[in-house]
């Protein structure tokens, strides 16, 4: 009789695991189908700019709202080795013309084809870089950008790596963790975002940055298969798990230094680097529409 239950048992696990299984491959291969897809999506014209305010808006962009700086290095000559544990491994690229850089690689319109649609050069889709948060931004800004890309003077390094886990391509097809760029990215013609304020509206485009890591709702919480040292996002909605009694000195303080009001510090992968760059304009704006969205308790992303 034991016998017969524990062959019933080692059955139901053997059911169990092939059914994982068969899940976990099925998610796999749609990832693999959908990063080699080709997209095509014309060339946009392109005329580079030496305005010295072109360059420095395209440097405050890289150094902020892109968070070019926090990936590729204060030199953009990349290197930094980033492990991801369970989901794998990134060796950050080098984005100068120096040798071994992206940008020898590029032209300048497939560069902003790229910044718009989050595909490379052969028209498959980017892996782990957030175009899905930047692509609103009007043509003028990724002009800007590549013009001072341009004008950096060439770092020699390493073309960048990445190594994605089955347990990543998973977790990317259930939306748990944004890999797959061009899948993400709102492909059709957008009206032009408003115009940079303290207001609500700007504040919302801007908050694209937010919704990667703490969720479309906001209200933070765990990453599902990330690994502990990620890191929690915390609530950004005004719910009392959140930031209801924050005040925008709080909000401002915490993300230029890295420290939350309770002395914590932000998790790892929080991009200090850049938001501490944002001009007071920007800050104001995410802080005015955090403030406007409904107020949803921890955890619900």
């Amino acid at each position: 009789m034991l016998k017969k239950i524990l062959l019933g048992l080692l059955g139901v696990v053997l059911v169990f695991v092939v059914g994982v299984a068969g899940f976990a491959m099925t998610k796999v291969s749609a990832f693999e189908e959908s990063i080699t897809r080709k997209y095509d999506f014309p060339l946009p014209p392109v005329t580079l700019s030496t305005d010295p305010a072109v360059l420095a808006r395209g440097k405050h962009l890289t150094e902020s709202l892109g968070a070019c700086n926090t990936c590729h290095g204060e030199n953009f000559g990349g290197g930094k080795v980033e492990d991801l544990g369970p989901l794998g491994t990134i060796v950050h690229s080098n984005i100068t013309a120096g040798q071994g850089g992206r940008l020898t690689e590029y032209s300048d319109a497939e560069l902003a084809r790229l910044l718009r649609h989050g595909i490379k050069r052969d028209g498959t889709s980017l892996r782990l870089m957030p175009v899905q948060e930047i692509f609103w931004w009007p043509d003028e800004d990724r002009v800007a950008v590549i013009s001072y890309l341009r004008s950096l003077p060439p770092v020699d390094g390493q073309p960048g790596k990445v190594h994605l886990s089955a347990m990543a391509k998973v977790l990317d097809q259930m939306d748990a963790i944004p890999l797959d760029t061009a899948r993400r990215v709102k492909h059709e013609a957008q009206a032009p975002p408003p115009a940079p304020a303290e207001s609500p509206e700007y504040g919302a485009q801007l908050a694209h940055i937010c919704h990667g890591c703490h969720g479309d709702g906001l209200s933070g919480g765990p990453i599902p298969g990330t690994p502990p040292e990620f890191g929690v996002p915390l609530n950004l909605t005004p719910h009392e798990t959140g930031l209801k009694d924050w005040t925008f000195e709080d909000f401002d303080k915490t993300l230029r230094t890295g420290v939350r009001k309770n002395g914590q510090k932000l998790g790892p992968f929080m991009p200090v680097a850049s938001f501490k760059n944002m001009s007071e304009t920007e800050m104001k704006a995410l802080w005015v529409y955090l403030r406007s969205v409904p107020p949803q308790s921890f955890g619900n992303r």
